[in-house]
């Protein structure tokens, strides 16, 4: 078995055989962070040589809008002297970046900045460490948003939570069952469901929702969320993330891999490939909230980058380009605001959190 198949899928198909069927959720964990083969443990995903590109990739205007929104909730904060800036699963670094030199024009928001990073792989925190170097801002590395120490906190999360492993159940004629993977009679790995339902797990759906047989309704683990939500109140501070995902909790399977900018399937090539599932903005809210925490939105993607100014960044950069790009500048608008075909400004969406004594923070005004 350890020359047919590649390491991951080995140990994955050892547990099942030894173990029986595996949830979709531990299976997602392994796939994602296994500590020697997972996903962001061993691949450099971003941009044109990688898997997928997410928005700071595409335009500066991305990072630079969201480090003027950081520095204007400093400012609802009170300018706090030191504030600490935590960027969940940052990527190459592109996004804090580019926050970072827009935020040259807000000089005591800057004095102010400590950046923390909140990443689990080695190969993104190498890169990282390379790419913000020189930046003028001290840096520290986390392996969860726990391990970073208390204070007055910006929270930034842009495809963050859509990466974290999801529980799935199908909705049988007797109950609700667990999703899981198995290895079927041809020697394949498949998607099948548990023999036995989920006791009471009804009382754990969100109120109002119904589903068909054969529907598979989805969710995470709150540790996150909660985190989020405490943070955001103990540092009377405030949090952002971006996500492409839905506004209330519905049935639905959105279990997806993307290798090479492509869309593949989820089972086709562990730790190879990533691994996400739609954001569900309502339980992320819910779970914030139960921990204090006041939350704004969420919005779609499109009307909070141009409530924060896109447009009118696009045209000052555009005064001073070569035409080449213009027409680049004017790609990665439409790439971040449009809804049509590549557009992420309606998938994706916005949602804030705050402590409760803060306004509604920058756009997300009514």
């Amino acid at each position: 078995m350890a020359d047919k198949y590649p390491a991951l899928e080995t140990e994955i198909r050892r547990r099942i055989t030894s173990g029986g069927p595996m949830s979709v959720v531990h299976f997602m964990t392994l796939c994602l962070s296994h500590p020697e083969f997972g996903y962001y443990i061993t691949q450099e995903p971003f941009g044109a040589a990688g898997d997928f590109t997410t928005a700071p990739e595409i335009s500066q205007m991305f990072g630079e809008l969201i480090g003027l929104w950081a520095g204007s909730v400093w400012r609802q904060m009170g300018s706090p002297k030191e504030i600490k800036l935590v960027e969940l699963g940052p990527g190459r670094g592109t996004m804090m970046q580019d926050a970072l030199r827009a935020a040259h024009v807000m000089p005591e928001f800057r004095a102010a900045l400590a950046v923390h990073f909140v990443e689990i792989s080695p190969v993104l925190e190498q890169r990282q460490r390379q790419f913000v170097g020189g930046l003028g801002v001290p840096f520290t590395w986390h392996k969860a948003l726990d391990e970073v120490a208390e204070g007055p906190m910006i929270i930034l999360a842009n495809e963050f939570f859509d990466s974290l492993p999801v529980h799935q159940a199908v909705m049988c004629a007797d109950g609700w069952h667990e999703r899981v993977v198995k290895i079927d009679e041809n020697d394949k790995l498949r998607f099948a469901i548990a023999r036995d339902p989920i006791p009471l797990f009804d009382q754990m759906l969100p109120r109002g929702l119904r589903a068909q047989i054969g529907e598979i309704f989805e969710w995470r683990s709150d540790q996150v969320a909660l985190e989020f939500g405490r943070r955001v109140k103990r540092s009377e501070g405030a949090a952002l993330a971006i996500d492409y995902g839905h506004a209330k909790s519905a049935p639905g399977d959105t279990l997806q891999a993307v290798g090479k900018h492509q869309y593949a399937d989820p089972l086709l090539a562990p730790g190879l490939i990533d691994l996400t599932a739609h954001v569900d903005f309502q339980a992320l809210a819910e779970a914030a909230e139960s921990m204090g925490a006041r939350t704004f939105g969420p919005i779609d993607q499109g009307d909070f980058l141009r409530r924060l100014g896109i447009e009118q960044r696009a045209v000052a950069l555009k005064a001073t380009a070569a035409p080449s790009k213009v027409m680049e500048l004017d790609r990665a608008l439409d790439r971040l605001t449009g809804s049509r075909g590549r557009g992420m400004g309606q998938l994706f969406k916005a949602m804030a959190f705050a402590h409760p004594k803060l306004g509604p923070l920058p756009g997300f005004e009514a």
